[in-house]
This record gives structure tokens, C-alpha cells and sequence, in this order.
């Protein structure tokens, strides 16, 4: 499929200016993400809370998708992508601005409202710009534009660790105690959104039509019917809830499983990213946040990328089985090993994430029809399944070690291959037109 195909609809406008805009959203998604992943070190830090209760972060991002996805659904069959569109940079305005007051006040519960309204903003906008990106250009590029867009979200996940490790992250082997330092990435996030919102009230955004929904494949059954979008709905909750614990925890397990270097390997890296004790060497928090910006989230980025590609030529379900194994056999790693190829494989373990959600949402929404805007509102409603794994994993750490908690994402990944593996006899078995390509 060429690039110009990709972005030409049916009916024959190009829809790459808009595909562009609406990519930005994305990159405000991935940023806010990426920021999150940092909260958990920082809030143990400062606010001298267990890994557990540290998982609140999680928990108040991701129980904001349960409440807000099916309204936002609802206004966007009602009202349109742009007014929901709209509505979403709104609230990430509100809550972004409660967030940097609550620097001010210091409260873990003002901080966590200020995260739940600003995930309420963005899961209008994940519930909105993911369908319609899907629908935006020739039927068969769906997923590829897909991966498109997140693939901006994973350049926004690798800035928000990078630019807020570097505000309020020990670059020493003494920890931060102070939460002024995020007053100033929330404030960037604020200022880019007002931007957007004022591109999008001057731009005229298309409207799909229930008809040319239809070009995804038709079917008169209501779509909890189906088991290819049921099972969808699952696999897409043990995906965000395994994704989640391992990028909430990344800097934990980095500073503390990462093995102890000598001078002559600290001395081949950045200096804010070890520091010196008893003659070793260890990984600096500051460090971590980085190794997860340019390592965990550089090859998340990459696999984005690739992923389109490969989705372009392969079929869904058969490079997610890939992605689900691959990735489950780097869990037992991270849980048995120990030293660089336990670190080596929880790195790795980000390029087989990376073109999981888009995957699953694509496998889930196969065939639907005009009932697509509400069918992906539960698919991101099932996005929940990020506030409970943090906990799940948090507390075992707590009783155990870090490595340990890391059999969550493990099961999480088994059932995803599971799911993948099934998902053409799923398919086929509802006699839905076979043609759609997934």
C-alpha cells in the first residue's frame, strides 16, 4: 500500500492534514503517559508512601477510561469527533491546572484529582482519534494509520520520562524531596493543549458517516454477541494492565535489580546516570527515567514503526501470537534471571508491547459497522485493567521483591497469545465478512 493510498478515502479526498492534526493528539497523549511512569518513584520519595499505595497514580489514571469511555462514545455517535474531540483537550486543561496546584499544597489526594480529571480528558480523546483515524483514508490501511498515530504517542512517552526525570529525579544516590519540579512539564502540557484547541476550533474536521463506518464490514448482530469482540475486551484489559505495571515500575526494578558496574563501564555513561558507592557503581533514579526514555520507550517507539509495517504485510493476529510469546518468554527472564539479561529483557519487552493495543483494537472492532464509535468506547473503557495491575504488583514487591510482581504481566501476556491465536476461528465462526483484513 503506498503512502497517498493510505490517506485517500473512498471517496477520494485526501485526508492526510487532517490524519496530521489529529497525530498530535497523540503525542499530548504519550507525553502525559510517560510523565505518570515517573510519578511512582517520586511520590515513594517525597511523600515516603509504599510501592503500593504509590499505585493510586495508576489507579486514579485508569479508573478515569471506566467512567468516561462510554460517554465519550456516546457525545462523539451524538455530536461528532470534534465536539468530543474538543471536550477532551478541555478537561486536560482543568486537570492539569489542578495538578499544578496541588505542587503548591503538596496532597498525594490533590494530586491524584488533578490526574484522574486529566485522564478523563485524554480517554475522550483515545476513545475519539482512535476509530477515526482507523476510518480515516482507505479501508485496508486502518491499522497502519493506527500504528501511525500511536507510533507519535510512543515519541510522546519517550519525552514525558526524559524531560520529568530530568525536573524531579535524582541525577545522586540521595533521593528527591520536594515536588516543585513538576510544576513545570504540567504547565507545558497545559500550553501545547491551548494550542491545539485553538487549531481545532479554526480547522474543519470531516465527519465519518454511519455509512462510511460501514466500510469496516457489517453485521446485524449487537456486537457483546461476538466472542472475537468480547475476548477483544478482555485481552485489551490484561494488556493495559500488564503494559502499565511494567512501565510504572520500570525505574524500581532498574535501580533495584540493575547490577552494581565498575568504573571503567560508569565512566561510558552520562554522569547524572550513576553514582559511586563502596568502589561500584549503581543506577541513578535520573538514570532509570532515561533508560526508560531512550531504551523502554525509544524501542516502543521503533516498534511502532515497524509495526506498521509489518501489519501492512502480515495479518494482525498472526504478528500479535508473535509479539504475545516473544514477550512472555522475556517475562520469565525478568523473574528468574538476574544482572544485564534480566535488564536486557525488561527493555526488550517494550518493542513487543508496541503494537499491541493497536492490534487487539483493530481485532475487536473487525466487522462492526456503524456500531464501531460504541464498540470502541468499551474496548477503551477496558483500558481500567492499568489501575488494578500497579497495586497488584506493588503490593507484591512490597512482599516480596520486584522481579516477583513481574508474573502478572506474564499471565497477562499468556492470555493475549491465547487470544491471538484464536482470533480467526472466532471470526469466521460469526460469518462476518472475511475480507476485512486483521
Amino acid at each position: 500500500m503506498n503512502k497517498k493510498g493510505l490517506f485517500i478515502s473512498p471517496d477520494g479526498n485526501n485526508q492526510l492534514k487532517i490524519f496530521c492534526i489529529i497525530s498530535m493528539l497523540f503525542l499530548v497523549l504519550g507525553f502525559s503517559t510517560g510523565m505518570i511512569d515517573i510519578l511512582n518513584k517520586h511520590f515513594q520519595n517525597t511523600l515516603e508512601i509504599t510501592k503500593a499505595k504509590s499505585a493510586l497514580i495508576q489507579f486514579a489514571n485508569y479508573i478515569s477510561y471506566f467512567f468516561v469511555a462510554i460517554p465519550a462514545g456516546i457525545l462523539a455517535q451524538r455530536y461528532g469527533y470534534k465536539s468530543g474531540i474538543v471536550v477532551g483537550l478541555v478537561l486536560i486543561m482543568c486537570g492539569t491546572s489542578t495538578f499544578m496546584l496541588a505542587t503548591v499544597h503538596g496532597e498525594y489526594f490533590f494530586f491524584l484529582t488533578g490526574i484522574f480529571i486529566l485522564a478523563a480528558g485524554l480517554t475522550f480523546i483515545e476513545t475519539i482519534a482512535n476509530p477515526y483515524v482507523i476510518v480515516l483514508g482507505s479501508k485496508d490501511g486502518g491499522a497502519a494509520r493506527l500504528n501511525i498515530s500511536q507510533s507519535i504517542a510512543g515519541l510522546g512517552l519517550i519525552f514525558g520520562p526524559l524531560i520529568g526525570g530530568h525536573f524531579v529525579l535524582s541525577a545522586t544516590g540521595e533521593v528527591s524531596k520536594t515536588n516543585d519540579g513538576l510544576f513545570i512539564p504540567y504547565l507545558g502540557i497545559f500550553l501545547a493543549v491551548t494550542l491545539i484547541l485553538l487549531v481545532f476550533f479554526r480547522t474543519k474536521v470531516p465527519e465519518v458517516t454511519p455509512a462510511a463506518d460501514e466500510r469496516i464490514g457489517a453485521i446485524d448482530k449487537p456486537f457483546w454477541q461476538l466472542p472475537h469482540f468480547v475476548f477483544a475486551v478482555i485481552a485489551q484489559f490484561l494488556y493495559v494492565a500488564g503494559q502499565t505495571g511494567i512501565f510504572s515500575f520500570f525505574i524500581n526494578y532498574v535501580v533495584e535489580h540493575s547490577p552494581a558496574m565498575t568504573l571503567s563501564l560508569a565512566s561510558m555513561l552520562p554522569s547524572t546516570w550513576t553514582y559511586s558507592t563502596g568502589g561500584f557503581y549503581q543506577i541513578t533514579e535520573r538514570g532509570a527515567s532515561q533508560m526508560l526514555a531512550f531504551g523502554g520507550f525509544g524501542l516502543f517507539m521503533i516498534g511502532r514503526l515497524t509495526g506498521g509495517i509489518l501489519l501492512s504485510k502480515i495479518k494482525t493476529h498472526v504478528v500479535l501470537s508473535a509479539f504475545a510469546l516473544i514477550n512472555s518468554l522475556l517475562m520469565v527472564i525478568i523473574i528468574y534471571a538476574d544482572g544485564y539479561p534480566a535488564t536486557i529483557a525488561l527493555v526488550l519487552s517494550f518493542y513487543f508491547m508496541s503494537i499491541m493495543f493497536p492490534a487487539i483494537f483493530s481485532l475487536g472492532i473487525a466487522g462492526l459497522g456503524g456500531q464501531t464509535k460504541k464498540a470502541s468506547s468499551i474496548i477503551v473503557m477496558s483500558i481500567v485493567g492499568g489501575a488494578v495491575m500497579p497495586m497488584l504488583m506493588g503490593a507484591i514487591a512490597d512482599h516480596y521483591n520486584m522481579a516477583v510482581g513481574f508474573i502478572m504481566p506474564l499471565i497477562c501476556f499468556i492470555f493475549i497469545l491465547c487470544y491471538a491465536l484464536s482470533w480467526r476461528k472466532l471470526y469466521r465462526g460469526q460469518n462476518i465478512d472475511v475480507a476485512v483484513r486483521s
